[in-house]
């Protein structure tokens, strides 16, 4: 809904989308001015089932506003809220989430701890401009947005003739590694005479597996994603390439 009341522009907008009774985004938006506050994109993920849940918005790089104010509270007991510890870009804690997920935005960040199993939660983050503000609602269940960080130290040797050992490390932030275990998936491309070939295997329990049946003198690039080893939410980002060529045997 909109009007111009003299020079003043009052803008209030609604969306909402609702799966279940479960899902819901809505973007509230009010102005004292002809130019109505953008809303923030609010984006939730769980690098480290239960215990480390953070949200993140990209800071608007025309106009930004003069400061954020972010709530979270159980869907059924919205009246019951709590202050989103916010991270502000360039902090050293907004370093160190960034660079797990890495983003060429400045982002803002909002850890919410000690969230509760099986429970409908709700966010809302509110930009507050000179002429006006802006909210973005959204709800979420602490189970759908699983995503861990992706594994790291990849490693790929040889091992025996047309076999290769791909070996990795767990994400160090998923910290219940003994409670919560995390299965593996591999993707590696082959170039062979020019022609690139994508292949993805698993889910794999270990962190070590052999490949046989490669071919020789073609080039491999091998990356590794992390899921939760019930299904829980998204694998993670795949890990960074390594790339290794199998040597030829002299016949």
């Amino acid at each position: 809904m909109a009007a111009i009341v003299g020079s003043v522009w009052i803008t209030a907008t609604l969306l909402m989308f609702v799966l279940g009774g479960q899902a819901l985004d809505v973007l509230r938006v009010t102005a004292t001015s002809r130019n109505p506050p953008s809303s923030p994109t609010v984006h939730c993920w769980c690098a480290s089932y239960p215990n480390v849940t953070v949200c993140s918005w990209p800071e608007p790089s025309l106009s930004p506003p003069t400061h954020y104010v972010a709530t979270y509270s159980e869907r059924h007991r919205q009246k019951v809220t709590q202050q989103c510890h916010l991270i502000q870009p360039g902090s050293s804690s907004s370093d160190l989430i960034s660079a797990s997920s890495p983003s060429s935005e400045q982002l803002w960040h909002c850890h919410l701890p000690n969230l509760k199993l099986l429970t409908s939660y709700i966010i809302n983050v509110t930009a507050v401009y000179s002429g006006g503000s802006s909210s973005h609602l959204s709800s979420f269940m602490l189970e759908d947005i699983v995503k861990p960080d992706p594994p790291i130290d990849v490693r790929v040797s040889p091992h025996g003739i047309r076999s290769l050992l791909v070996e990795w490390s767990p994400p160090p932030s998923w910290a219940n590694l003994d409670i919560f275990p995390l299965k593996y998936q591999i993707l590696y491309q082959c170039k062979s005479r020019g022609t690139p070939k994508s292949v993805n295997l698993g889910p794999y329990e270990s962190t070590k597996v052999e490949l046989k049946g490669l071919t020789q003198g073609s080039n491999y690039v091998f990356q590794v994603c992390a899921k939760e080893l019930l299904g829980l939410g998204e694998c993670s980002d795949w890990s960074k390439p390594v790339q290794i060529t199998i040597p030829r045997t002299k016949s």
